[in-house]
């Protein structure tokens, strides 16, 4: 079975790559590049062994895609490429829509022309109420508080609505939770452009001396500690569960909307302190207002996860710092080389 990965030179979609190879499928990489590695296609191939068909192209180019469709006949798609930076969604929501929804749009029409109708969309655990009791499940009240997970909660409208006017589509919308750590390889991780969103990255940065010290957006939030709390998920328990939903898709023609997440929930602090236990030293931390908009705590209900596509995680926090750490000194030692 050959599988098209969107994003697929990106970081969820490189870890996504590689646990599709290993489970057998053949697999073919769509990127354009905006915030991935030219480099990391090769190195998906040197760690697979298999040689990768690899296209650059932007999904809202119908013409290239149509191309790739009609040269490569996929089976089924995973469709992880999209913009991701809430803050940057905020400033330039227009941008977000256009680039998030027509991407989503085209990407369909494509697969409807050529047949293919088994389809995983990388959703996001924004497009829940940030006011809905804990742990969040897939039941819970949808209203993303930023353009980002608008647009995530449109692309799951769009999908369903899709799945309703033909009921031959089978697809399934994961809901990341905190996507963190990196391949246990040190070959693949998270490499953002300019300064991290996310906190693993951030704190990697700062272990590593590229950054002064890390900025904790609120220590008066109703927790334990006072930090923010997060349902922080390893990388490569992420990516096997998508494996697990193609393997879902299999069996019937159906729209599920699935959490991914650990089920338990890690503060901010607590992810510094497992941090500071890899490295054997203290982070430099200063503690900082609230952002607007950031809940106090959101964790996944995981039990639709583990019924319907028998999967849970196998890795701890420890385990993410553990391997953004390897990652981080292996980028390091390249700009040494």
């Amino acid at each position: 079975m050959k599988i098209l990965v969107t994003g697929g030179a990106g970081y969820i979609g490189s870890h996504t790559v590689v646990e599709l190879v290993h489970a057998g499928y053949d697999v073919v990489l769509v990127d354009n590049l905006s915030n991935s590695s030219p480099k990391t296609p090769d190195v998906l191939s040197s760690m697979t062994g298999r040689a990768l068909p690899f296209y650059e192209a932007d999904l809202r180019d119908r013409e290239a895609l149509q191309r790739i469709f009609r040269t490569e006949k996929p089976d089924g798609v995973i469709h992880l490429a999209g913009w991701k930076a809430v803050g940057e969604s905020v400033k330039l929501p227009l941008s977000y829509y256009q680039n998030n929804l027509m991407s989503t749009i085209t990407l369909l029409e494509v697969m409807e022309e050529a047949d293919v109708r088994n389809l995983v969309f990388s959703s996001s655990a924004t497009v829940y109420d940030q006011a809905a009791a804990m742990p969040l499940k897939e039941t819970s009240g949808i209203e993303a508080g930023n353009p980002y997970g608008r647009t995530k909660e449109f692309i799951e409208k769009m999908l369903r609505d899709t799945w309703e006017a033909d009921k031959e589509w089978s697809i399934v919308s994961l809901r990341y939770f905190n996507p963190a750590g990196a391949h246990p390889s040190g070959r693949i991780g998270e490499k953002p452009n300019g300064i991290p969103n996310n906190l693993m990255p951030y704190l990697s940065q700062v272990a590593a001396g590229v950054r002064e010290e890390l900025h904790v957006f609120g220590s008066d939030y109703p927790t334990p500690d006072g930090t923010g709390v997060r349902d922080y998920i390893h990388v490569c328990d992420l990516a096997a569960g998508h494996v697990r939903a193609l393997e879902v898709l299999s069996d019937s023609c159906r729209y599920e909307e699935i959490n991914l997440g650990t089920g338990a929930g890690t503060s901010v602090l607590e992810l510094v302190q497992a941090y500071e236990q890899v490295l054997g030293r203290p982070i430099p931390l200063k503690m900082v207002e609230r952002r607007p908009g950031d809940a106090a705590v959101s964790f996944a209900d995981t039990h639709k996860a583990v019924a319907l596509l028998q999967w849970k995680p196998e890795r701890g926090v420890q385990d993410m710092c553990r391997d953004a750490w390897r990652w981080e000194q292996q980028q390091a030692a390249e700009v040494l080389q």
